[in-house]
């Protein structure tokens, strides 16, 4: 029943775009295709949770182990640095063509705020690794659904005759506050 908590809260009522405005900029940047969205939630996903994995695992026998959890966010950072480099290497190899449709967004996970937070927040709700593996897990795929959703509501727009002011990043921030105001909608479900 836990795991199930987490996921339902991780993936609809504490949405870490939505709700606790983590990774707004991959989230706007990435967001124009439904397709390179896509590329980017998995690529986001699969470096979340292998970080996720890692540092609570460095967290809890490296670090405490020998009294330095100050250095939490240092290490954590080299881990998804090394992480995307990772993910980054094996796309060029297995698909360049998704390499290419993330280009510049793709080393941007590096900075991606989202999966440090993860990292950081599961060891502060001092979740075991099976746990934070899947806390890790809710996020991302929380983070995929909203980024899709946000991809294919922008894919739509450009069928839509809005006004010249208002096109590109004006109308993206308004449609985002509005997805953002439904994902509240779910507020209530879990604490």
């Amino acid at each position: 029943m836990d795991y199930i908590l987490i996921i339902i809260s991780a993936v609809f009522v504490n949405n870490i775009v939505m709700t606790q405005f983590l990774g707004i900029c991959p989230f706007i940047g990435v967001s124009n295709k439904v397709d390179t969205s896509m590329g980017m939630a998995g690529a986001v996903m699969f470096v979340m949770v292998i970080a996720t994995m890692v540092t609570y695992l460095l967290q809890q026998y490296i670090l405490e182990w020998l009294g330095i959890p100050f250095m939490q966010t240092v290490v954590f950072i080299l881990v998804i640095a090394a992480l995307v480099q990772l993910v980054e290497i094996i796309l060029k190899k297995v698909s360049p063509a998704m390499y290419q449709a993330l280009g510049i967004f793709l080393p941007l996970i590096t900075t991606n705020c989202t999966i440090l937070g993860v990292a950081i927040l599961a060891v502060q709700k001092e979740y075991n690794l099976m746990e934070s593996v899947v806390y890790a897990f809710s996020n991302a795929a929380g983070f995929g659904l909203a980024l899709i959703t946000f991809a294919g509501i922008r894919e739509q727009l450009d069928l839509v005759n809005i006004p010249k002011s208002m096109k590109g990043v004006p109308i993206a921030f308004i449609i985002a506050g509005l997805l953002a105001m439904a994902f509240m909608g779910f507020a209530g479900i879990v604490k």
